[in-house]
């Protein structure tokens, strides 16, 4: 998709003479640190180069138009900036409604109509965060054409809130956050508890990056999501009988073996018991990359991806058949699911001279055992959301 196809679409479809801005949002992938930040741990995202563009120009009116074009048979959707409900007829669009509602109410001075078109190339559905970049690009387009500045961790919270409030899915900070936050070449290490952050750099020589997207989609609202989470707050709400925590990341994986039997219910048990070994793991992980050690962190991968298959059941047939073939392929340093899981993607650290084949082999066996193809992607880590100065990637 070229940038002057954007904005021919743009002219055609708001029929308009204003000059739009062009911003763009990146989606992220999760290096370790899964389901881990709704429970107070630590998580190490990286914005991607694959994202959400926005092409905005103001209006004299109170008329917001949104066009996506991934989805052209959805049409042109209106709204009335003085009517931002959620509506189920709105689809994709209420996501930036979300995001311009929750932004009017903190304070932000939006005081006329849009003409917004929308473009991204991330995979839908792929769990790469689409939403949250819809979210942020539309944060990042009404602090530029409405001329004033909103602190970054302040517009990330408003788009947590969108998730939480507005569409309804109890999602942690840490999708917002690598994406308003994001920095070329490097991830970074969030405690989710607190907010402190640290950016670390990645460097891969030999290696890249490989995204594989099952093509079996997933929306998190009508997934088990919220109910992992309810499995965790029962859990924690149990060993606070016994123990002075505010969230299962304050807990190391000793002091859970040593009081996990004060959680009543198995299932609850086995929810929590990943949610902080997983937290463990991540710690450790951000240890071993920045001694170099990539073998380790690929360790750390994998067992990532056994906790989140065995103990928080979220990864189903499609990204096991990818992740476990994976781990059998040359040149692969680690392999496992990336995201809320149901579907959607997984990540591999592999060699650069071994991609075609590791591509070869997944699609072969993928294709036996699933009736489709995967898609691939390489993933360059980029910046966060902002306006662009140059044209579409």
């Amino acid at each position: 998709m070229s940038t002057q196809h954007m904005y021919e679409e743009f002219f055609n479809k708001f029929n308009s003479n204003h000059s739009p801005r062009l911003f763009f949002a990146p989606g992220r992938i999760n290096l370790i640190g899964e389901h881990t930040d709704y429970n107070g741990g630590h998580v190490f995202p990286a914005s991607i180069s694959f994202g959400t563009y926005a092409l905005a120009a103001r209006r004299t009116d109170h008329k917001l138009r949104f066009y996506s074009m991934n989805f052209p048979e959805k049409g042109m959707i209106e709204v009335d900036l003085d009517d931002l409900n959620y509506y189920e007829a709105d689809d994709w669009a209420n996501y930036p409604k979300g995001m311009i509602k929750k932004m009017r109410d903190f304070g932000c001075k939006i005081d006329s109509g849009l003409n917004i078109l929308y473009y991204g190339n991330i995979p839908n559905s792929a769990g790469l965060s689409s939403s949250a970049s819809i979210e942020m690009v539309t944060g990042v387009l009404l602090e530029g054409l409405f001329d004033f500045e909103l602190d970054r961790m302040d517009m990330i919270k408003l788009g947590q809130k969108v998730e939480n409030d507005y569409i309804g899915v109890n999602s942690g900070i840490m999708d917002q956050f690598a994406i308003g936050m994001g920095k070329k070449d490097h991830a970074i290490h969030l405690n989710t508890a607190t907010l402190d952050y640290n950016y670390a750099p990645i460097k891969l020589p030999n290696h890249s990056i490989v995204i594989i997207n099952t093509n079996k989609s997933r929306t998190l609202a009508g997934s088990k999501y919220n109910e992992r989470r309810s499995e965790c707050e029962e859990a924690l709400s149990d060993l606070k009988t016994e123990l002075d925590i505010d969230s299962l990341g304050d807990l190391t994986p000793e002091a859970f073996e040593t009081h996990r039997h004060v959680i009543q219910n198995e299932i609850n048990q086995k929810r929590a018991k990943h949610a902080v070994y997983e937290n463990a793991r991540t710690l450790e992980a951000l240890k071993r990359l920045k001694s170099n050690d990539l073998s380790a962190f690929g360790t750390l991968m994998n067992e990532s991806h056994l906790s989140l298959q065995h103990d928080y059941e979220v990864t189903g047939l499609e990204l096991d058949t990818i992740v476990e073939t994976a781990w059998n392929q040359e040149g692969v340093v680690g392999a496992r699911m990336t995201g809320a899981g149901f579907g959607g993607c997984a990540i591999a650290i592999v060699e650069h001279d071994s991609i075609d084949s590791f591509k070869k082999e997944i699609s072969k066996h993928y294709i036996e055992k699933i009736g489709y193809d995967v898609t691939f992607y390489i993933a360059d880590i980029g910046d966060g959301a902002k306006e662009m100065t140059e044209g579409v990637k």
